[in-house]
């Protein structure tokens, strides 16, 4: 944000379009003041909800409703900041976002509000992006996870990491000036420090992946020959007829998507077409889909016709786990087994069966190793490359050719992929990528 636009006032309606029962005008800027003692005279006292008569462009009465008033520096963007909460018809809120504008006020960007924040040092850019994954929560363990970012959590352990590596950085480039009897000690020390954060580094990734799991969703790709039941699991973990289920062999083509909460975990399912060799170029073409959303997904479920014998599918996917169905004509127990050396789970789509021991799966594989919900934290993908671009540099730092220089440079190159996270390393256009993706009025 330029000087000059920090220095304007800006308006709009933070609750979303259409009519209810209450809506919110916000106001943010050095003429905030001003503008709350023409649409809601008097101004109310500073952090007090007042009942005030809401006046529109020709001072006409248009509500009445509460006008809260949150001088700078005491409020969500570090502004002066007011909010008027009236009925929520849109005529109403119109016409005094209008007043607002007529006043001197100018129409908010979208996320401008939460930007101000960051910039005021009222939200860190990790906090900020928190706010939108709380806006956009799909479920309670998603709400509280964004809630835990919003809070500091995530922000509080890169933070600790970065000042580490500083301090590391500092004492690798004062032995550039070290007699060498003393460099073999001090770089012991380091080196086993290094081996620390490393570790930390990883685990704090480990646990970002899964608050990225939360916000965006496990993407769960179902896989394997055709007629194996792909279609009939996807529907009964939906519990809703989403894809077509036939005895023809083929049917289907494009992936289906579902996104169903299991739990509390957002996941998204995708069926796709049976793999196999075939002439028809539609159906070809499906099974080439189906192989590349299979490589791009979190977990491939390889269901098996579990009453005939069929040859694994033939895809390269570590994240992966058998799922035998029909188990209800095959005879099979429900539930955890073991299947060609891999980890399996019996369960029949049509009988339900095996279904409970199937989610208990999905699940571990979502939230890895976290149990709890106090350790999860939200989190995006542009924080998992900085993660992993930190870790690389600290993995470099520590190779046995690496000189101090070298070390100290790369030591450099992790503090800076941490502080994109935070946001003290950050530009322009990776703030306006952030904030675009915000509602209007947050």
């Amino acid at each position: 944000m330029n000087e000059e636009g920090a220095a304007e006032t800006i308006a709009a309606v933070a609750t979303p379009a259409g009519r209810g029962g209450i809506g919110i005008l916000r106001i943010s800027g050095p003429d905030a003041s001003r503008i709350a003692a023409a649409l809601a005279p008097p101004v109310p006292p500073p952090r007090e909800a007042a009942l005030r008569k809401l006046l529109g462009r020709d001072a006409a009465v248009m509500d009445r409703g509460l006008a809260l008033y949150f001088p700078a520096p005491a409020s969500f963007t570090g502004e002066d900041v007011l909010e008027l909460h009236a009925h929520g018809a849109p005529a109403v809120l119109d016409e005094l976002l209008a007043a607002a504008l007529q006043a001197g006020a100018r129409m908010a960007r979208p996320g401008e509000f939460t930007e101000r924040a960051f910039v005021h040092g009222k939200l860190d850019l990790a906090q900020a992006e928190a706010v939108a994954d709380l806006i956009d929560a799909g479920s309670k363990a998603a709400a509280r996870a964004a809630l835990a970012s919003l809070e500091g959590r995530f922000s509080r352990e890169v933070r600790a990491l970065a000042d580490e590596l500083m301090r590391l950085r500092v004492e690798a480039e004062a032995l550039l000036d070290f007699p060498d009897e003393e460099v073999a000690t001090e770089n012991t020390a380091q080196r086993k420090r290094l081996e620390l954060l490393a570790r930390r580094l990883d685990e704090l990734a480990r646990h970002a992946a899964e608050g990225e799991r939360l916000s965006e969703g496990f993407v769960c790709v179902l896989a394997g020959a055709p007629n194996g039941g792909k279609s009939s699991l996807l529907n009964a973990l939906a519990g809703t007829e989403r894809a077509i289920v036939t005895e023809q062999p083929g049917t289907t083509r494009d992936p289906v998507e579902v996104d169903i909460l299991l739990d509390g975990m957002p996941l998204r399912l995708v069926d796709t077409a049976g793999l196999r060799e075939t002439a028809n170029p539609i159906e070809a073409e499906g099974v080439r889909r189906a192989r590349e959303r299979a490589q791009h997904a979190d977990l491939v479920l390889e269901v098996r016709d579990d009453t005939i014998d069929q040859p694994a599918a033939s895809f390269d996917r570590r994240a992966r786990l058998i799922v035998l169905n029909k188990i209800d004509r095959s005879g099979r127990a429900a539930g955890a087994c073991q299947h060609d050396a891999s980890p399996a789970v019996a369960v029949s789509a049509s009988t339900g069966a095996g279904l409970d021991a199937l989610g208990e799966h999905l699940r571990g594989a979502a939230l890895g190793s976290s149990s709890s919900e106090a350790a999860r934290f939200s989190a995006r993908r542009r924080h998992l490359d900085a993660l992993a671009r930190a870790s690389a540099a600290v993995a470099r730092a520590r190779e046995p050719a690496a000189h101090d220089e070298l070390a100290a440079e790369e030591l450099r190159r992790a503090q800076n992929a941490l502080g994109e996270i935070t946001g003290q390393v950050t530009n322009e256009d990776l703030l306006g990528a952030i904030f675009s993706t915000f509602c209007l009025g947050k």
